[in-house]
């Protein structure tokens, strides 16, 4: 199976179709209601939502889905019963094989009882119709790279000869395949006049669209990063707090030690996470593509795609 325990929970929708073609006097029996096996078409229902909820003990890579909202409908034409089957669900993965098996299954289930009347019989497509959710829906293209900074705040890592960066490095690594370029990049102690240069250069000289401070958000003694950050936004962005805890606190009991800090300065994000390396990548998993949004907001620029 695909690891998807990196992913955010969205909603995800799938829409599929099968088409069952079959003699237009089979038709005219089912519409009048003279299948000697009974209405086909409430067991063809059941059987799609049924092979919905059950997927992945039928297709064996598929992961386990909790389905929200499963509804088939018929189309009953001259000489074809087309069923399309949607589901819903709020989870890290697409539905869009619930919606496919489904739709497959509520095919066969006619197939099945209409067979004895009708030998010429062919399911002739089985098709997904769409598909929402996920990072594809949530990833603005930009026209060009957007422009951030990184600096690690770690009493250890910024002596010479120290101990070498991970979580800084993880950081850079992330915002590059974001569409970021990295303009700005520092290992300063944990020290308040420090960290708060630093993030003045990013924000004010520099104007970069992104600052990711990582280290010094703890209950340490050195940790005072928070302290030092919070005074020099301008605007709080809690939501984006709330995204990297929620993230944080279903893989790691730890996070819930976190004091990190986001908000705006200027036209620049900053977000001061947490030091290790593991909450960094964290970081880059909760934040992007999903960032990106505020970049057009920021302009004043209506978007829809929320």
């Amino acid at each position: 199976m695909r690891d998807v325990s990196t992913k955010n929970f969205t909603l995800r929708t799938a829409r599929a179709r099968a088409v069952l073609t079959a003699a237009p006097a089979t038709l005219a029996l089912l519409r009048e209601g003279k299948i000697p096996k009974g209405d086909p078409l409430p067991v063809a229902k059941v059987a799609a939502i049924q092979a919905a909820k059950n997927t992945p003990q039928l297709i064996p890579y598929c992961h386990p889905v909790p389905l929200d909202f499963v509804s088939v409908d018929f189309a009953l034409g001259a000489d074809r019963i087309e069923t399309t089957v949607f589901v819903k669900a709020i989870y890290r993965t697409g539905v869009e094989m619930e919606a496919l098996t489904g739709a497959a299954a509520a095919a066969l289930t006619l197939y099945d009882m209409l067979k004895m009347l009708d030998e010429t019989m062919a399911i002739s497509s089985v098709e997904l119709l769409a598909k929402t959710g996920g990072k594809s829906n949530y990833a603005p293209q930009l026209a060009q790279p957007f422009r951030a900074a990184v600096v690690v705040m770690s009493d250890s890592r910024s002596k010479p000869g120290g101990k070498p960066d991970r979580s800084g490095a993880i950081l850079r690594e992330g915002l590059e395949a974001n569409q970021a370029t990295v303009e700005f990049f520092s290992i300063i102690p944990d020290e308040r006049d420090q960290i708060r240069a630093a993030l003045l250069h990013a924000t004010d000289t520099l104007g970069v669209d992104v600052l990711l401070m990582t280290g010094g958000t703890g209950v340490g003694p050195r940790d005072v990063t928070p302290e030092a950050v919070s005074d020099l936004l301008e605007r709080r962005l809690p939501g984006v707090e709330d995204q990297f805890r929620a993230h944080g606190r279903v893989r790691n009991p730890y996070a819930m030690l976190s004091r990190m800090v986001a908000g705006m300065r200027g036209r620049t994000i900053v977000v001061a996470l947490p030091g290790s390396p593991g909450a960094c990548r964290d970081a880059i998993d909760a934040f992007f593509p999903y960032l990106k949004h505020a970049f057009p907001m920021r302009e004043g620029q209506s978007d829809d795609a929320v």
